[in-house]
């Protein structure tokens, strides 16, 4: 590395502007290109087939829920006339204007690769997707005898005339405009919701098996053949408008705005309120109207004009619409086309009894999912709600998923007269509803809980621990950087800490208290904490490996996260770089930062890693001239994070987990060469790949190779 002296004269600070506009990237138009790096692994012919028929889906629901929560934001903002511009300085318009410039080739691309590549090869492995014209004349007769018992029944034809009002169009339902011929009358037209509580995909039978399953009320439960459903409606709406003729039926679907705002006035009881909120998420306004090519004009005007929307926000598609339907065939059991299967590891000492706690008493514990397994957290719980000696539980939940243990667990505890307080964070978006249902199950089985604060989302992940011990009390903490939840954590790399450090413990119970009561504590002994001091804190470390740098010449900043958007973040890393710290960034999705201007930016490499796990885990590394710093949490660098949120990070205190850590996980990503993108400059990601004689590293691959390896550093005390 050079030294100091070596190193070119930096400009004044004066000569260099860094809020200028250019510096910055927009953060909605960054997102696309995340989503973006989600369609090259569908047209990457490397991946297993029905991978990639998941990333298909994975991209479509990305895009829907940027249109119900981004450019609904936009809209509002369009709406309100001016407001604050970003740091790169574009207005609402230009942002609507340019995120649909992006958005067309790629769903042109998308539905394209769906078409033309991924239904022909899944032909080929006898997994087909067929039109309903394809079908033989035995298949349709089951699939209209079908109709009529198990389609028919769930389904309401709604005219639109003078005498029956314009439908409410429920967001992201697949619907049929149907034009109809009334003798006497004239053009009618009428709207047909296609049922959504039915797969989009209806399983066929072969001729051979046509009639064999009437019994069951299904086609073929084994069948690996499918036609769209919204197809076999509308191939039997003779049967809903007997007597008119049915000149033709066009799909459609409509996005609406489901970015739930709550007004801090009126929010008395965050339950009830939450309640009124997610009932109105289905009658936000219209925000995307997406249409079959072949609509014809005088459709989409009358679609257009009731729904109220403008000719820019209408998305001619191709194809067929509401692509993440496809997800479905990935219930498919064909190992032969997905990804190998792994086990994931259980580290040595952290199985499912009382063990556990003499283990932590001795040593702090990592657990990097989804290669270790999410197992000992979910037996942490629940042996602490059976052990006698444990008196109380303190736990966060953000999203647990469906059947939860944890809640189980939770639930168990107070039960058996322990003390138990959850905070179940209702405004946790899209599982509102499931968040309700659990925190009321837990206050049935008298759990204090707390539905959040008012005005914060609280998106830290802690459980607190308390026992009761020969020596005294014993308090043990579960951080982490991912939600309690075991369905996520095995295709989403997160990092946990366990330990019974008195301090980490101590800043638990103190954050834990400040959100039950009224604690307005800010500064912790050990934790970084949002919305107090975090970015504070996090902007003196940086200051900190300046100064360092400005001694020994080796400062050093490594970052990995979900996001980068937090404009004093971005700036104080350009201030690193023009001071010479050499600045590893890895960020998944959203990245606000330009690296490799001149004199700004230089010095600062950014990286995304897009594969077979979502990156879901943040680290922040700093060198701090060999006195090294980790901290883990929650939090990406966003305002929201930094300062809308209760986020934590915290650090890793034994020298062995901050090495493996680093090394085995923050470093062996930063040299990913297979799967990673770099990006330039120009804003444009480029795929890496190993240079000649360079080892390939692809760093999820290597750690599944190697599931254990990365913990050889943890040695037993004694």
């Amino acid at each position: 590395m050079a030294t100091l002296e070596d190193r070119p004269t930096q400009p004044a600070a004066a000569s260099i502007d860094l809020d200028d506009r250019s510096h910055y990237f927009n953060r909605e138009l960054s997102w696309l290109d995340f989503n973006a790096r989600v369609l090259e692994e569908i047209l990457d012919r490397s991946n297993p087939l029905l991978e990639r028929v998941k990333f298909l889906a994975i991209f479509s629901s990305n895009l829907d829920e940027f249109f119900m929560i981004r450019v609904s934001g936009l809209r509002r903002q369009l709406q309100a006339g001016a407001l604050e511009a970003p740091p790169d300085g574009m207005t609402p318009a230009e942002q609507l204007a340019a995120i649909r410039e992006k958005v067309m080739p790629m769903l042109d691309l998308s539905t394209t690769c769906w078409r033309e590549d991924l239904q022909p090869k899944l032909h080929e492995a006898d997994i087909r997707v067929l039109s309903y014209s394809d079908l033989k004349r035995k298949q349709r007769k089951l699939l209209r005898r079908h109709f009529k018992r198990e389609i028919f029944p769930v389904l309401t034809p709604l005219a639109f005339d003078p005498g029956h009002p314009f439908p409410h169009i429920s967001n992201l339902c697949i619907n049929l405009a149907v034009e109809i011929h009334e003798p006497g009358h004239g053009e009618r037209f009428a709207r047909l919701k296609v049922p959504n509580a039915l797969d989009r995909l209806m399983r066929i039978p072969s001729e051979e098996k046509a009639g064999g399953y009437e019994h069951l009320g299904l086609v073929d439960p084994k069948s690996n053949h499918f036609v769209w459903l919204d197809e076999v409606v509308a191939a039997n709406l003779d049967l809903l408008f007997p007597g008119l003729e049915i000149v033709a039926a066009h799909p459609f679907r409509v996005t609406r705005d489901a970015d739930l705002e709550i007004e801090v006035d009126e929010a008395a009881d965050l339950m009830t309120t939450m309640q009124d909120v997610v009932a109105q998420r289905h009658f936000g306004s219209a925000i995307r109207l997406e249409v079959d090519a072949r609509m014809p004009e005088r459709f989409r005007s009358i679609l257009s004009r009731n729904l109220q929307i403008a000719p820019y926000q209408v998305y001619e598609q191709k194809g067929h619409l509401g692509l993440a339907d496809v997800a479905e065939l990935n219930r498919i059991d064909r190992p032969d086309l997905k990804d190998a299967p792994f086990l994931p590891l259980t580290p040595p000492g952290l199985g499912g009894d009382e063990s556990i706690f003499s283990v932590l008493r001795e040593r702090d514990a990592v657990l990097y999912h989804p290669y270790d397994s999410f197992g000992p957290v979910v037996d942490l719980i629940r042996t602490a709600a059976k052990d006698p000696d444990v008196i109380a539980i303190k736990q966060t939940l953000y999203r647990t998923g469906p059947d939860s243990p944890v809640v189980q667990s939770l639930r168990d505890a107070r039960e058996r007269g322990k003390q138990v307080s959850a905070l179940v964070e209702l405004k946790a978006r899209f599982d509102e509803q499931n968040n309700i249902v659990w925190a009321r199950a837990l206050e049935d089985a008298g759990v204090h809980v707390v539905y959040g604060l008012v005005g914060l989302k609280v998106h830290c992940k802690m459980c607190l621990i308390v026992r009761r011990e020969a020596h005294g009390i014993q308090s043990y903490v579960h951080l982490s950087t991912g939600n309690y939840n075991p369905v996520t954590a095995r295709f989403y790399t997160d990092v946990g800490y366990l330990t019974s450090d008195p301090h980490l413990a101590a800043d638990v119970s103190d954050l834990f208290n400040s959100l039950t009561g009224y604690s307005r504590k800010n500064r912790y002994r050990k934790l970084l904490v949002s919305p107090h001091s975090m970015r504070d804190q996090l902007l003196e470390r940086i200051d900190r490996e300046i100064a360092v740098h400005r001694e020994s010449g080796d400062g050093y900043l490594a970052f990995k996260m979900n996001s980068l958007v937090d404009k004093a973040c971005i700036r104080k890393l350009y201030e690193a770089s023009r001071a010479g710290v050499e600045v590893d960034l890895q960020v998944r999705g959203i990245c606000c930062l330009r690296p490799g201007v001149p004199d700004v930016s230089e010095n600062i490499r950014v990286s995304s890693i897009v594969g077979r796990f979502l990156e879901h885990s943040r680290l922040f590394y700093f060198r701090n001239g060999g006195d090294e710093e980790l901290l883990l949490g929650s939090a990406d660098l966003m305002p929201r994070n930094l300062g809308g949120r209760v986020e934590l990070l915290f650090p890793v205190q034994d020298p062995g987990l901050l090495r493996a850590l680093r090394d085995d996980v923050l470093f062996l990503h930063l040299r990913d060469n297979v799967r990673a993108r770099v990006l330039d400059a120009d804003g444009v990601y480029r795929r890496s790949s190993p240079a000649p004689g360079e080892l390939a590293i692809d760093a999820q691959t290597l750690r599944l190779a190697q599931p254990g390896s990365w913990h050889a550093d943890e040695v037993l005390p004694g």
